[in-house]
C-alpha cells in the first residue's frame, strides 16, 4: 500500500480567511491532519486541536503541528510529519510568511521528503476586498495560475444587489489565467473537507484525546450561522474485480469527469510478467501515479467534486475500469509514463 501523504498548500492574503478555513478543517472529525506554519501565534490555530513543534511533533487530538522559521526547514518538517509512525492522513502548509503560492507549490512538489505527494493549492480570496487589494484591472493575479481550488470567501458580506456580479467577476479573472481551477463560493471558511482530504471516519479515532471533540462541540454550539461545512461535495465510485485496461485508466487521469476535483483509487493491470498494481490520485488536474505492491485483487476509483454529476462521473469511472482481456503494452506504457513523470517531479 502507498505510504505517500498528500500535502496541501493553503494560501491567501492576510485577512482572506485562511486560518478560519484551516480551523474548520481541524474541527471536523475523521482524519488526522498535520499542519506546518511559520508562526504559530500569528495564525492562532485552535488550541487543543493541533499542537507540537518541529523537532518533536506531538500527536494529540487528531494532528500535529510543525512551526518553522522559513522555507529552509520545510523538507525536514514534511519528513517528520509524513513519517508512518504518526499515521497522519494529510498535511496542510499554511503559507503566511513562507513563500508565494507558486514557489510553495514547487517546494512541495519537489520535496526531498520521500513520503510526500502534492495535495493541491487552495487559494483563499477575500471576495469583499478583492478588487481593492489584489486586482487593479490589469493582468489577473499570477497566484491563480498555480491554484487547484480557489475559495471565494466572505461572500455573505457582499451587498445583496452586488453579490452575484462581484463573485462572477472574480471567477472570470481566475479563469483568465487558469481555466481549469475549481472555484467555490463560501462564507466563514466553510468548505467540505472531502475536497481537501479523505474523511474516513464519522467520529474521532479511538486513540484521540477528548478535548478535540469537546472543542468541536463548543464551536458548533457557538456558531449561529449553521454547520461548519459549506455545500457538500458529491462523489461517485466504482469497483471491479481483477485486472483492468491500463490505457483507459491513464486517459481518465488526464481527462477527469466534469466537476471532479479529486480522483483516487487503486488498480491492477495485466502484464507479460504478471499482475502489476498502481495507486492513482488526481487533485485539480495534478496527476500522481505510484506503484502498489502487492497488486490489489480489485480495482476501485472514486471521483469527488462540488459540481460533480455523480451518474455521469460513474459512467466515466466504469469505462476506465474496463476489465482487461490480456496484456496491453501500449496502454501500460501510457500509465507507466504518468508514473515516471510523477516520480521525476515529486
Amino acid at each position: 500500500m502507498s505510504t505517500a501523504v498528500p500535502v496541501t498548500a493553503l494560501t491567501g492574503h492576510l485577512g482572506a480567511g485562511k486560518t478560519t478555513l484551516l480551523n474548520r478543517l481541524l474541527r471536523r472529525p475523521g482524519a488526522r491532519i498535520g499542519v506546518i506554519v511559520n508562526d504559530f501565534g500569528e495564525i492562532n490555530v485552535d488550541a487543543g486541536l493541533v499542537t507540537g513543534q518541529v523537532d518533536e511533533p506531538v500527536s494529540i487530538a487528531g494532528g500535529c503541528l510543525c512551526c518553522i522559521e522559513d522555507v529552509s526547514g520545510l523538507d525536514d518538517a514534511l519528513e517528520r510529519l509524513t513519517h508512518p509512525r504518526l499515521g497522519l492522513d494529510a498535511v496542510v502548509v499554511e503559507a503566511s510568511g513562507l513563500a508565494e503560492p507558486g514557489a510553495l507549490a514547487q517546494l512541495i512538489r519537489h520535496s526531498r521528503a520521500p513520503r510526500v505527494r502534492p495535495g493541491g493549492v487552495v487559494d483563499v480570496v477575500d471576495a469583499v476586498e478583492y478588487f481593492a487589494t489584489l486586482d487593479d484591472g490589469g493582468m489577473p493575479p499570477a497566484r491563480f495560475s498555480v491554484a487547484t481550488l480557489v475559495v471565494l470567501n466572505k461572500a455573505d458580506l457582499l451587498p445583496d444587489d452586488e453579490r452575484e456580479r462581484t463573485l462572477a467577476a472574480i471567477e472570470a479573472r481566475v479563469r483568465e489565467v487558469n481555466p481549469d481551477a475549481h472555484v467555490v463560493r463560501t462564507s466563514r471558511g466553510r468548505i467540505d473537507p472531502a475536497l481537501i482530504h479523505d474523511v474516513a471516519l464519522a467520529e474521532d479515532p479511538p486513540d484521540q484525546l477528548p478535548i478535540a471533540s469537546l472543542l468541536r462541540a463548543e464551536r458548533a454550539a457557538a456558531d449561529a450561522h449553521g454547520p461548519d461545512h459549506g455545500p457538500h461535495a458529491a462523489s461517485a465510485s466504482v469497483r471491479v474485480d481483477g485486472t483492468v485496461a491500463p490505457g483507459a485508466v491513464a486517459e481518465l487521469l488526464l481527462d477527469p469527469p466534469a466537476g471532479a476535483y479529486r480522483i483516487k483509487g487503486t488498480v491492477a493491470v495485466e502484464t507479460a510478467r504478471g499482475r502489476r498494481g498502481y495507486v492513482v490520485h488526481v487533485v485539480g488536474g495534478q496527476v500522481h501515479v505510484a506503484a502498489l505492491r502487492p497488486a490489489p485483487e480489485r480495482g476501485e476509483l472514486v471521483a469527488i467534486g462540488l459540481d460533480l454529476d455523480a451518474a455521469a462521473a460513474r459512467a466515466r469511472l466504469e469505462a476506465a475500469l474496463t476489465p482487461s482481456t490480456g496484456p496491453d503494452p501500449a496502454g501500460l506504457r501510457h500509465l507507466e509514463r504518468l508514473r515516471r513523470l510523477t516520480s521525476s517531479t515529486s
